[in-house]
């Protein structure tokens, strides 16, 4: 190996030679951002304790707000790392709360509905895309995050797209929008089924196939009535259960449109993982704590990366967006309900 060129001398002519420092640990290197993203992550976590504010809305609205400390380069391994790989972790941890028997509940014509119900939101949320001359990715990442399960569908799906299919910008707007409408929704859609005089199951089902986020459908089914939270924790389950193959489909079509036609068709590994997951759960039940830990968990990676997304996000590419950005959300929420509803009177 050559030796480095000398950069100095002192009076005496003597030449001296520059050593270059040890380059920092990866853990070492990761450990400012992650603590940046960590501290305004607890701060979301003690909002929606003691305020009832989504959790994920408060972390993404804080990492938003510390959007100035992305200036300061020794922030990025630790958010770029938390975006990406914690990110990527969470979705495999999801598969714990996914049980074959769970969605074995819903029945045959139970799960056909949820599965009718998410292509065909997703395909809305593309509809609204193109209607609006937007990206196609744009609209595929706003229908499969309503569709499905909210932010968490929405990192997956941007994970899965990768950086030269949505933006960061994009992505941010996309989790405002959801985490707004699925606060909505789960302040006004119990009064709605109230309204619309739906019997428990139906209610249940109405909730749990229509809301974004896990905990938002759950708590807007129990408020409802204790056999809607149920119905609504089985059919909103059912949807998360969904997103892997939900994934897989939407990985072989991109695999297709790359050019990849009679090759081999490889699935991310996050995709397996939460499969194998899914799968060991089902097959080989965990301990009640074993699955509130995996739970407790895949919840902080996913807020942790969702916080870090609000860091990292351009804030001038974010407000260069126009309000055109968020209709396929809207449009792909409104045909949610609807299906949903049309779901719940067809089925009980």
């Amino acid at each position: 190996m050559a030796k480095p060129s000398p950069i100095a001398a002192d009076l005496y002519g003597d030449l001296l030679e520059y050593e270059a420092p040890a380059p920092p640990s990866r853990l070492r290197a990761h450990l400012p951002g992650l603590l940046v993203a960590g501290v305004a992550a607890l701060a979301a976590s003690y909002l929606s304790e003691h305020y009832g504010a989504p959790l994920m809305l408060m972390g993404l609205l804080l990492g938003l707000s510390l959007n100035f400390v992305n200036v300061v380069p020794q922030l990025h391994p630790g958010l770029n790392f938390a975006s990406k790989t914690l990110l990527r972790w969470g979705i495999v941890l999801l598969g714990t709360q996914i049980t074959l028997s769970q969605i074995a509940g819903l029945g045959v014509a139970g799960l056909a509905a949820v599965a009718g119900i998410i292509a065909l939101v997703t395909l809305t949320g593309l509809v609204a895309a193109r209607a609006l001359k937007l990206e196609p990715w744009l609209g595929l990442l706003a229908g499969g995050a309503v569709a499905i399960c909210g932010a968490s569908a929405a990192l997956a799906l941007s994970a899965l797209l990768g950086e030269r299919r949505t933006s960061q910008a994009q992505l941010t707007l996309v989790l405002v929008c959801v985490a707004g409408a699925s606060a909505f929704a789960m302040s006004t859609y119990p009064q709605l089924a109230h309204a619309l005089h739906l019997s428990d199951r139906q209610a249940g089902f109405l909730i749990g196939a229509s809301i974004h986020d896990v905990a938002q459908a759950l708590g807007a089914g129990y408020s409802f009535s204790p056999e809607a939270g149920e119905v609504a924790t089985i059919v909103k389950l059912t949807r998360v259960a969904l997103l892997a193959p939900t994934l897989a489909v939407i990985s072989l079509f991109l695999a297709r449109e790359g050019g990849e036609k009679g090759g081999k068709i490889t699935l991310p590994w996050f995709v397996l993982g939460f499969f194998a997951l899914a799968a060991l759960c089902s097959y080989w039940p965990q301990p009640a704590v074993v699955t509130s830990a995996a739970s407790h968990t895949a919840s902080s990676m996913l807020l942790l990366a969702v916080v870090a997304t609000g860091i990292g996000s351009p804030m001038q590419l974010l407000l260069d967006q126009g309000w055109r950005t968020s209709m396929p959300v809207l449009t792909a929420t409104i045909v949610s309900f609807i299906l949903a509803l049309a779901g719940a009177l067809l089925l009980f």
